[in-house]
C-alpha cells in the first residue's frame, strides 16, 4: 500500500465528503484516512442539526470508503467530559450517539488515535519524542508496541505533548521515529506544511468570522516514501 487520501479535520463541514468523494472517483488511491475533529466550529454551538448532519456523513462516508479514522481532541472532549473552546453542552448527547454510529460503521480496528501504515503514521497531532520519552522512558523501540499502548491510554492522552493536542508547527518538536513520516492536522494553517518527516493539514478551518482559513484541497499521501500532491492537481 502507498496512496492515502487524507481527510484534514472536518469541524462541522459535512460538505467536505462530497467534495472527496467526486475527487475519490477520479484519482488513484489505496486507502482513506481521516483525520479527526469531526465537530466544533465558530458560533455553531447551538445548531445540532448541523453537528447530527456530520457526524452521519461521516459515518456514511467511512462505511463507503472503509476509511481508517483518528480520533482528535474535540471529538474525545465529549465523551470524557473535558470542556474546551467551541464545546457545546447541547451537543453533548448527539456527539455521542454519533461516535456510537460512526464506530459500528466499520471494524473497530477502524478506529484509532494513531494509525500506522506503511513507513506512515496517521494521528490528529503528532508523536513526538517528548511524549514517548514521558511515558515510555525513551528506551521502547517497539513503534507497532508503543502506537497499541497509546490507542488504549484514555484520558492520559489529555495532555499537551499527546498525540491529539502537541503542536510541533508552532514550537519545533522532535517527532518520534525520526525515521518515519507522520501525517497530522489539529493546527489550523492556510497550506500544508512540511517540516521534516512531519506533513500538517489542518487546511479547511475557518477564522472567527466563518471565513476560509485555509486553501481546502486534499491531498495524497505515499505512505513509503513520504512524498504528497494535491488530489485535484
Amino acid at each position: 500500500m502507498s496512496k492515502v487520501f487524507v481527510i484534514p479535520d472536518v469541524h462541522l463541514k459535512p460538505w467536505m465528503y462530497e467534495e472527496a468523494g467526486k475527487l475519490l472517483k477520479k484519482v488513484d488511491y489505496d486507502r482513506v484516512v481521516l483525520l479527526g475533529d469531526l465537530v466544533d466550529e465558530w458560533n455553531q454551538q447551538n445548531n445540532l442539526g448541523l453537528y447530527e448532519r456530520t457526524l452521519s456523513e461521516t459515518a456514511k462516508f467511512i462505511r463507503e470508503y472503509d476509511a481508517l479514522f483518528c480520533y482528535g481532541n474535540h471529538d474525545v472532549s465529549y465523551r470524557w467530559k473535558r470542556k474546551e473552546n467551541g464545546y457545546s453542552p447541547k451537543a453533548r448527547k448527539t456527539v455521542l450517539s454519533g461516535l456510537e454510529k460512526i464506530e459500528g460503521s466499520a471494524d473497530k480496528s477502524h478506529f484509532a488515535f494513531i494509525h500506522r501504515i506503511d513507513n506512515t503514521l496517521f494521528s490528529h497531532a503528532g508523536l513526538t519524542r517528548v511524549f514517548m520519552e514521558k511515558y515510555f522512558h525513551g528506551n521502547n523501540t517497539d513503534i507497532d508496541g508503543i502506537i497499541r499502548e497509546i490507542n488504549v491510554m484514555g484520558e492520559l492522552l489529555w495532555e499537551d505533548t499527546s498525540p491529539i493536542w502537541t503542536r510541533p508547527q508552532e514550537n519545533p518538536i522532535e517527532m518520534y521515529p525520526s525515521d518515519m513520516f507522520q501525517v497530522v492536522g489539529h493546527t489550523p494553517l492556510t497550506k500544508p506544511l512540511r517540516q521534516g518527516n512531519l506533513l500538517s493539514l489542518d487546511i479547511f478551518s475557518t477564522n472567527p468570522d466563518g471565513s476560509s482559513l485555509g486553501n481546502e484541497r486534499f491531498v495524497i499521501v505515499d505512505t513509503v516514501d513520504g512524498s504528497w500532491n494535491y488530489a485535484d492537481y
